[in-house]
């Protein structure tokens, strides 16, 4: 516990065991510096590389991003993570994941689809998907975009629907749930050749912003709630110069809590970058750089910042200066070819 009665917060770290990972981190979080230590780590699953929290805070799922593609359920209402269960098969390399109206649905960046599999009462899945949808179409990045490859899904801040970005099809897709099985609402064309890879909503639940990876881009959209709709509005570069080379990934992306700001990461290049919500755009503040190699994935907690730096093996965390969104950096710890990093 810590000082006051107040449960330490913990923070989960997904990793590639491929090039040498942990596998699945647990870790404490100080409330006052936002530093990590770490707790313990379990490799039962290979490639954990993404990870979603249910609700309660009892059961951490994980993709595990290999060529046959699965999803794990694990117990961490104690210090170490506890398999419950063998992992189920979903699509073909799956990205991400993320809890919607009692399944978990992944995203397979393989095979292109999103599975959907069903979570039981106490938190442990069935033991096979209960519907996949497949995506189709292409894109005009000869080596990237020759088939469909979904990189996210996540419900919408209602909770009314399944909103899933595809890099190989330049779209978002707009998806709920019948009887268990993904279906297609609304499918939304974004900019031929833009490569969008992450999206995170604005707080207020009105707009979306949409991190483009073959071009380092955010694509601001106006999103409705109501029809399920979402309408590309401007386009914001992420980067204060021209990439060097080839070299500018962009590959995570969240807002401030109070809406002010977005954040995004860039590998590569190996920053993060600062942009202030004005209006219904979006205007970059700055960069700065990440605290290490190849960064994967960012998020946000108790207003801090951190990222999993995978090449460089480890996760960083940063303070945020409120009036100015910038990050400053705090400190970081080793994880092995580091992923993403969720909290409860």
């Amino acid at each position: 516990m810590t000082d006051g009665g107040r449960r330490e917060r913990r923070a989960f770290i997904g990793s590639f065991t491929a090039a040498g990972g942990p596998g699945v981190v647990a870790a404490t979080v100080d409330r006052d510096s936002g530093a990590l230590t770490v707790l313990s780590s379990v490799d039962g699953v290979p490639d954990p590389s993404y990870l979603a929290l249910a609700p309660d805070g009892d059961t951490l799922y994980a993709v595990s991003e290999t060529a046959e593609g699965a999803v794990a359920a694990y117990r961490v209402n104690g210090d170490k993570p506890e398999l419950l269960g063998p992992p189920v098969r979903v699509g073909a390399g799956p990205t991400y994941l993320s809890l919607f109206a009692g399944h978990v649905l992944t995203a397979d960046y393989g095979s292109g689809s999103v599975t959907a599999v069903p979570v039981h009462p106490d938190g442990t899945l069935a033991d096979r998907p209960s519907g996949q949808l497949r995506h189709t179409g292409s894109g005009p990045h000869e080596r990237r975009q020759q088939g469909p490859h979904a990189h996210q899904i996540q419900p919408d801040p209602s909770g009314r629907w399944a909103v899933g970005v595809d890099l190989g099809t330049d779209s978002v897709r707009v998806c709920t749930l019948e009887d268990g099985r993904p279906e297609l609402h609304r499918e939304i064309a974004m900019r031929p050749g833009s490569g969008p890879r992450h999206l995170a909503f604005h707080p207020d639940g009105t707009h979306a912003y949409v991190l483009n990876e073959l071009t380092p881009t955010v694509t601001v959209c106006r999103w409705n709630a109501e029809s399920g709709s979402l309408k590309p509005l401007t386009e914001t570069q992420v980067l204060t110069g021209a990439p060097a080379g080839d070299a500018a990934y962009p590959s995570g992306i969240v807002t401030s809590p109070d809406g002010r700001f977005v954040w995004a990461a860039t590998r590569g290049e190996d920053v993060l970058s600062v942009l202030a919500v004005e209006g219904e755009g979006l205007r970059l503040v700055g960069t700065v750089p990440c605290g290490g190699h190849w960064p994967r994935a960012i998020a946000e907690a108790g207003g801090y910042l951190y990222v999993a730096n995978e090449r460089s093996g480890d996760v960083t965390w940063f303070a945020v200066d409120p009036p100015t969104g910038v990050p400053r950096r705090g400190g970081s710890i080793k994880v092995t070819a580091a992923s993403c990093v969720v909290f409860d």
